[in-house]
């Protein structure tokens, strides 16, 4: 690795821009302003565009006619550090160790996106010029939704206009093996509200006559399973696009002991999920219903006999290909509203959405995106999708009407949003070999 490589990666590792956190805001346009100059320094056109939150940084080079345009889209907003007290070192003071540098925002996504810098850097010092015309895109708000970059594209989207995104914000799903996502699923909200009585009653005096919130929620949560796994809202699976026999193929072919690996990464007693799909298709080709958040009643130390004035729970539904947000939440609504126990009231409130993501992997920048991953790597690239969500992806589509090559350079144990997150040298210096063979790749 260039040592003025790993200079550049240790200095954008030492900004904190934490972009939840208002403290941080000076520290996030110091971050925005290094970018800026350092991509001057490379011979791009680089400038601040501001935004009702943190600035996007916007970098071109000299556009010529008849040339294919590609945007290459990263972040350099990081998630807060907490909690400090499980990092090995202070998470903006980088460290090198076994070949991984350790900081807050080393994989998500300040490696990643760098590693494209670092290539454009290297291109335009050995031909003065990209084989592409260029938009590279780097916000500051990615960790907290991209709420501003969706005006920030419709207000310029004529200048911004080109024939495909490049973003490496994912992973690969093992060392050494290069990734192409192709999918991934979306996401949908809501949160739940049961109420009793007007206020906590003693469970002695009132028990057996009022009914108990907290009783009442566990029955509805408990009704929207089957004992399967199977999510039980009628008509909820009624869209959903069925995998390709190719992919179901692909996938039993990858380098990876699925259920192994999950077994191993979340420490599970078991595994657990929709009945006649494997672990990796219910994680990438699956919809699901998840609790991920309940409440209500004494949750201190010891007991207290009272029956709950209320109780409440957030449920996500993880969205796949042709599911629609609005609709599942319908459904979801009127499930809820067929389970609810009685004696009780309830209140829905409906939360944030972000759509699913499918492209063809076949298409002709998808081999181009193959190739390049190949040339970095040395070994032809696994076809997956991916179980989160990336909302801004279906924004490129939506806003720019292009589609989008999902490059990720992500180990599965990079702890992204986790104490000690680390990215491995060898993943840069592979990021730098994989944007010189794309942007060549997509010229053509």
């Amino acid at each position: 690795m260039r040592q003025d490589h790993l200079d550049d990666f240790f200095t954008f590792l030492r900004f904190p821009s934490i972009s939840t956190d208002d403290a941080y805001s000076e520290k996030l346009g110091e971050c925005a302003h290094w970018l800026v100059e350092k991509l001057t320094r490379i011979g791009l056109e680089a400038q601040l565009v501001s935004t009702p939150g943190h600035p996007v940084v916007w970098a071109k080079n000299k556009h010529q006619p008849g040339r294919k345009t590609v945007m290459l889209y990263g972040h350099y907003d990081v998630q807060p550090p907490d909690p400090l007290d499980l990092w090995d070192s202070p998470p903006f003071d980088p460290v090198l160790k076994n070949g991984f540098v350790f900081a807050r925002g080393a994989t998500d996504n300040k490696g990643q996106v760098l590693a494209h810098i670092l290539g454009i850097e290297e291109t335009m010092a050995e031909k003065g010029d990209l084989p592409v015309n260029l938009h590279l895109i780097v916000e500051g708000e990615e960790e907290i939704g991209s709420g501003n970059l969706p005006g920030f594209l419709k207000e310029n989207r004529d200048s911004l206009g080109c024939d495909v995104a490049v973003v490496s914000d994912t992973g690969m799903i093992a060392r050494g093996v290069p990734t192409l996502s192709y999918g991934l699923r979306g996401v949908t909200a809501l949160e739940i509200k049961i109420s009793g009585a007007k206020m906590d009653l003693h469970s002695g005096v009132f028990g057996g006559a009022v009914a108990n919130p907290v009783t009442a929620l566990a029955q509805l949560l408990a009704s929207l399973h089957d004992k399967n796994g199977r999510v039980a809202i009628d008509d909820f699976y009624d869209k959903v696009k069925p995998l390709e026999e190719w992919e179901r193929e692909a996938w039993r072919k990858l380098p990876i002991d699925g259920d192994k690996e999950i077994l191993a990464e979340t420490g599970a007693p078991g595994l657990f999920g929709e009945q006649g799909f494997s672990t990796l298709e219910r994680l990438w080709a699956r919809p699901t219903a998840e609790i991920n958040g309940i409440g209500g009643g004494y949750q201190g130390k010891g007991t207290k006999t009272v029956i709950a004035s209320h109780a409440m729970a957030k449920i996500t539904f993880r969205l796949v290909p042709n599911q629609d947000g609005d609709e599942i939440l319908k459904l979801a609504h009127k499930h809820l509203e067929k389970h609810l126990p009685p004696g009780v009231r309830m209140e829905i409130t409906d939360g944030h959405s972000g759509p699913w993501y499918l492209t063809d992997p076949h298409s002709s920048f998808g081999e181009a995106a193959q190739h390049a991953l190949k040339e970095a790597f040395g070994k032809a690239p696994a076809l997956i999708r991916e179980g989160g969500s990336i909302p801004i992806v279906s924004q490129f589509r939506d806003i720019l009407g292009v589609e989008t090559l999902l490059l990720g350079l992500a180990l599965p144990d990079c702890r992204a949003h986790s104490p000690n997150e680390n990215f491995p040298v060898e993943n840069l210096e592979a990021g730098v070999k994989m944007n010189k063979a794309i942007l060549q790749g997509l010229a053509s």
